[in-house]
């Protein structure tokens, strides 16, 4: 039964109001759902992102906000959020929302860069994002310091975190053509790079760090030799016209290259990190060491043109150094401006022979110090002087030879710096000659001579016309009485002329009086005392016996 009063009659009937159990109505439970969702997504968002960082870049070229990727070995761990300009207008920021597994990114030494392409010497790189579009390159290395503000590379990294090999450094008097990326060669393959360089803090020269690839990295020892292999070698020699390069990159881009020297040396591997000293070519990488230098200077009275900073200095045709200055100095006294040159050189390059200087020099109780060894050779005659090494281009050298006759000169060991006597070149004596020659000559006075010459040839005219106005045609008839005088001398010397039958049998007496002279002279040569006793009576000749007739012959 129903606990509701029943309706009166005659009146309207009244509603009924009945409740359900229920106060809220089933449409609101898809809001509610949604917002379930949405809350539920929101969290999950919330515990799947990683840290916020900012990257400054110079320029936001290739990047878009909420689609540029960043990347890690080619996997997508963030996204750029937002870019805008720094405050001063000078460079862009990149908000960069990292996923929450690349946490380990927002470290002090992770490094950023955009990636695209780039076409330069060394080669051509990104050449994938022509058609993926731009994104920016992470690299991470072990620091466990939390940052989140960095500075963006504005070129790729040349050696990434964690790569097998080793770095070392190099000292190099200048860059040259190198340049981060440059490759180092090992027996004319690429076994690693340049990857950065700085000036020295006294800037006094340049020093690389350059990376080799494992496991290539263990041919790098002790005793490794670096030279800057850029460009072209070009070298002359007796065995003709050589030229070498590592490969066409180096031509172009620059290089490095590194070996062994030869002979016994410290094969062990080298710790990272090591240091050496970067040569200009090959040839003098590979070169004996130097030993210490030793500065030393000479002054030339005479001009030294072609002369030049780096041309050698040699000692009996071996090179002991190189020209450091040329600079002119002034003598008050004699007001001429000789010429002041630097040199340094390295008496150690004599090898053996300097070796047995020193022995001889501790042998005698003397200092064997470089500058002691210097002056003994000084007493001896040695003696620097400016020779031409190039015909063609007048390029001229310092030569330290003994000179015989050379005169002696003071010399202190002790000076700083070593000063060397000098003589003048051969080809500078040969100029003094030729300048007194054309002093003599100056001297002759040719134009006294020329009007005496003048005067003398016109007197020789003046003569030859008279000779050929009176004296040729007396001489004429002179020779025709000659002929006259010939003629009648040849007809009186005829064979039957009184003249030659005389002369011919006087000549004939002549002859019996020299035949009758000559017997006598023998026979008193035979018989010296017919002088006194006379000529004695000659011997009568012997009788000839008469021949027997043979037996049975007849008389």
């Amino acid at each position: 039964m129903s606990d509701e009063a029943p309706p009166v009659v005659g009146e309207l009937p009244q509603p009924t109001v009945r409740r359900r159990r229920f106060g809220a109505s089933l449409i609101w439970l898809v809001p509610v759902i949604a917002a379930a969702v949405g809350l539920s997504l929101a969290i999950n968002s919330w515990l799947q992102a990683g840290p916020q960082i900012t990257i400054s870049f110079q320029s936001a070229e290739g990047l878009d906000a909420g689609k540029t990727p960043v990347k890690y070995k080619n996997v997508v761990i963030g996204k750029v959020g937002k870019i805008r300009l720094s405050d001063d207008r000078s460079h862009v920021i990149v908000n960069v929302a990292l996923e929450k597994s690349a946490e380990g990114f927002a470290t002090a030494d992770t490094r950023f860069w955009v990636v695209r392409p780039r076409i330069g010497l060394g080669g051509i790189s990104g050449v994938g994002t022509l058609f993926s579009g731009a994104y920016i390159g992470a690299d991470v290395g072990n620091s466990k310091v939390p940052r989140y503000d960095f500075d963006g590379l504005e070129q790729p990294p040349a050696l990434t975190h964690g790569a097998p090999g080793r770095s070392f450094v190099l000292h190099s008097d200048d860059l040259g053509s190198l340049d981060i990326g440059s490759p180092v060669y090992y027996r004319h393959i690429q076994v690693g790079r340049v990857v950065s360089y700085h000036l020295d803090p006294d800037g006094k020269g340049v020093s690389l760090q350059i990376f080799v690839d494992g496991p290539n990295d263990q041919f790098v020892t002790r005793s490794s030799r670096f030279w800057n292999a850029s460009g072209v070698d070009v070298s002359l020699g007796v065995d003709g016209l050589k030229v070498n390069t590592q490969s066409l990159a180096t031509i172009l881009a620059g290089g490095v290259a590194f070996q062994d020297p030869p002979g016994p040396h410290d094969s062990a591997p080298a710790p990272e990190d090591s240091s050496y000293k970067l040569f200009g070519d090959q040839t003098t990488a590979m070169a004996p060491p130097n030993g210490p230098p030793q500065y030393i200077r000479m002054r030339f009275e005479q001009s030294v043109r072609g002369l030049a900073v780096n041309s050698p200095v040699e000692f009996l045709g071996i090179n002991l150094g190189k020209v450091v200055s040329v600079n002119l100095d002034y003598d008050a006294k004699s007001r001429q401006f000789p010429t002041l040159v630097g040199a340094v050189i390295y008496p150690q390059r004599l090898g053996s022979a300097y070796a047995k200087l020193e022995a001889q020099a501790r042998a005698h109780g003397e200092n064997p110090e470089q500058s002691r060894l210097l002056g003994r050779l000084v007493i001896r005659g040695l003696r620097a002087q400016a020779r031409t090494g190039n015909l063609l281009t007048g390029q001229l050298y310092v030569a330290l030879e003994f000179m015989p006759h050379a005169p002696t000169v003071a010399f202190d060991p002790a000076a700083k710096p070593l000063m060397i006597p000098t003589v003048p070149g051969s080809l500078d004596k040969l100029q003094e000659q030729l300048a007194g020659i054309v002093n003599k000559l100056d001297k002759v006075p040719f134009d006294s001579i020329g009007r005496h010459l003048d005067q003398s040839l016109a007197g020789l005219n003046a003569t030859l016309k008279r000779v050929n106005g009176e004296t040729l045609p007396q001489f004429n008839h002179t020779l025709q009485g000659v002929r006259k005088t010939m003629g009648t001398a040849d007809h009186a010397l005829s064979a039957d002329s009184p003249l030659q039958q005389n002369l011919d049998s006087t000549l004939q007496e002549l002859q019996r009086m020299a035949r009758s002279l000559r017997v006598l002279t023998d026979y008193l040569d035979g018989h010296p005392d017919a002088l006194i006793r006379g000529r004695r009576p000659d011997p009568a000749a012997p009788a000839v016996p008469a021949s027997k007739p043979k037996s049975g012959s007849q008389p």
